[in-house]
């Protein structure tokens, strides 16, 4: 076998390229033996909330004592993020072996995604995982992930997203997010339109597979201390503290919980302390992600309406009355003028940078879109310069909050690894 270089085989994957149908990927994973059926899984796919549902489901069963696989996308500064097991990522060693041996085997062509999707399956069976809790990319139904025989499917929310992919309605997506249910299996939604409702329980009668929805099923109360309460399947807790900050995190810990509820009832049995602390210690990167105290400094991933309406509320809850000065960026694929009128009217100032991603907005395209709406806000050429110019504009007691895309968190983050002097 020939060693090939991670990062030259990668980009020469296009990673915009999108492919929906598994035959490439179940043709590659067979040449490994299918590994994906060598060990369950927890498959999580949805609009919002995914990988924060999944972080939070890995660490509660790592805490059990189980060794656990977590595959997640996309990555924020290192590729090799996306694959762990037991809290550690993939090593370069393992990472640079296995997709030596994907270019090798490899007898159709496979996308970027198909790859580390591959990689990850054929890793968690090397180092003999007890389970795999796999975030699935896009839709659900085509996607690589839906490889593998999950012990149940959580569905954390539906909304209008990749709807030149994923069908311009709701009810179309919906369908395809769906495509994760299984035949008498059991899924786990935290959807609440009835629309998208109504789509998943008409499949799972056809599956004849079991439907958990939150706010039925399974139920969550909000105390005043920033703690909740969770009335789940089975088990009901009373007062758990998850470290991903807001509301909606509540709800997605609500759906880890669930989701953890049926593994138990399969051979993963969970005690209260390892429910505790397996929340607690869940650390989810740009999700409500505090870099600094004095000025607040949050890095958050949101970066569709729905996401950006979340983040909205929790600014308006945990931040109120102070001045905020906003770090912004979108792709151009994105409802960005919706995004705009939902959290523009909270900052003082936007600051809109120049993102490196060849799908980003133009940043002078979105300054202008924010003026016209009435709002001061100017372009910055780059995301250094964008953080630079908010540090100058804060005071110690103002927030500033940097969202809109996935690839700016990624950018911000290399910043801080490489000008740590800026904290």
């Amino acid at each position: 076998m020939k060693k090939i270089n991670p990062g030259d085989y990668l980009s020469g994957l296009n990673i915009d390229v999108m492919r929906f149908g598994l035959e490439a990927v179940t043709n590659l994973l067979s040449r490994f033996g299918d590994p994906q059926n060598d060990y369950p899984a927890i498959l999580i796919g949805g609009t919002n909330g995914k990988g924060s549902t999944a972080a939070m489901t890995a660490s509660i069963l790592h805490r059990a004592g189980y060794r656990v696989g977590l595959y997640t996308s996309p990555h924020l500064v290192d590729v090799r993020e996306r694959i762990v097991v037991s809290g550690r990522k993939i090593s370069r060693r393992q990472f640079a072996d296995i997709l030596s041996e994907i270019h090798d085997l490899a007898a159709d062509p496979v996308t970027y995604f198909e790859v580390l999707t591959a990689a990850a399956f054929i890793y968690f069976r090397r180092r003999q995982v007890d389970i795999a809790v796999m975030e699935v990319g896009l839709g659900g139904r085509l996607d690589a992930t839906n490889v593998c025989h999950p012990l149940v499917s959580v569905i954390t929310s539906i909304g209008l997203e990749h709807t030149a992919y994923l069908g311009k309605t709701l009810t179309a997506i919906a369908g395809e997010k769906a495509g994760i249910i299984k035949p008498c299996g059991i899924c786990v939604t935290g959807a609440t339109q009835e629309k998208a409702l109504r789509v998943l329980e008409a499949c799972c009668r056809r599956q004849q597979a079991t439907l958990y929805r939150l706010g039925r099923e399974i139920g969550i109360t909000f105390r005043t201390d920033g703690s909740f309460g969770y009335r789940g399947i089975k088990k009901n807790w009373e007062r758990l503290e998850p470290a991903l900050h807001g509301r909606h995190q509540a709800a997605n810990a609500a759906l880890a919980l669930a989701a953890v509820e049926v593994a138990a009832t399969k051979g993963f049995p969970v005690d209260d302390q390892a429910v505790n602390e397996g929340l607690k210690q869940t650390h989810w990167e740009a999700r409500m992600e505090i870099l600094s105290d004095r000025p607040v400094f949050l890095l958050d991933g949101a970066h569709n309406p729905s996401g950006i309406s979340m983040l909205v509320r929790t600014l308006r809850e945990d931040y109120p009355g102070k001045r905020l000065i906003l770090i912004l960026a979108v792709l151009q694929d994105k409802d960005y003028r919706t995004m705009l009128k939902k959290i523009l009217p909270l900052a003082s100032v936007t600051i809109i940078p120049q993102l490196v991603a060849r799908r980003a907005l133009a940043a002078d395209d979105l300054a202008r879109e924010a003026r016209a709406m009435g709002f001061r806000a100017f372009a910055a050429d780059s995301a250094r310069e964008a953080v630079l110019r908010a540090l100058r504009h804060a005071k110690k007691s103002d927030v500033i909050c940097a969202a809109g895309s996935l690839y700016l968190a990624g950018e911000i983050k290399t910043i801080i690894s490489s000008d740590a002097f800026l904290w």
